[in-house]
């Protein structure tokens, strides 16, 4: 089975997580760019806010075609209990037919957006492997 591990990190603890596990596991890795990248303020203020809503900014593509992937991981920090905005775009972007597994990565080890990631990730055809929630 072929595996991506896909990772948005804005103060780098998630990239360290995804890191890791493709140290570990036969998995390419790549990360989920903004098209342009908040400063701290607007990130932890606008962007806690779409996260709670659910809304996506605008990603750069992927620099692999996750089509062609039967497995995803993805790595994501938690934004007011949520996944952040350019979480939300890849998500709407998922390829359909996937094995999804998400990894949550926060300061408190903790988020309630698990019933919301599973049902974008099976709108899309896909299917959640796990769910997990992470300390950094």
């Amino acid at each position: 089975m072929k595996t991506l591990i896909i990772f948005y990190s804005y103060t780098g603890h998630a990239k360290e997580r995804a890191q890791a596990l493709a140290a570990q596991e036969p998995a390419d890795i790549t990360e989920i760019s903004d098209v342009r990248r908040p400063g701290t303020l607007k990130a932890y203020s606008r962007g806690c806010f779409a996260a709670i809503r659910g809304k996506a900014w605008q990603i750069k593509p992927l620099d692999v075609n996750a089509a062609e992937y039967d497995r995803l991981i993805l790595f994501s920090p938690v934004w007011a209990s949520n996944p952040p905005p350019a979480v939300n775009a890849l998500l709407a972007q998922l390829p359909e037919g996937k094995a999804v597994s998400v990894k949550m990565v926060s300061k408190s080890g903790k988020s309630s957006c698990k019933d919301r990631v599973e049902s974008i990730i099976k709108s899309k055809g896909c299917t959640l492997e796990s769910f997990e929630d992470f300390k950094n």
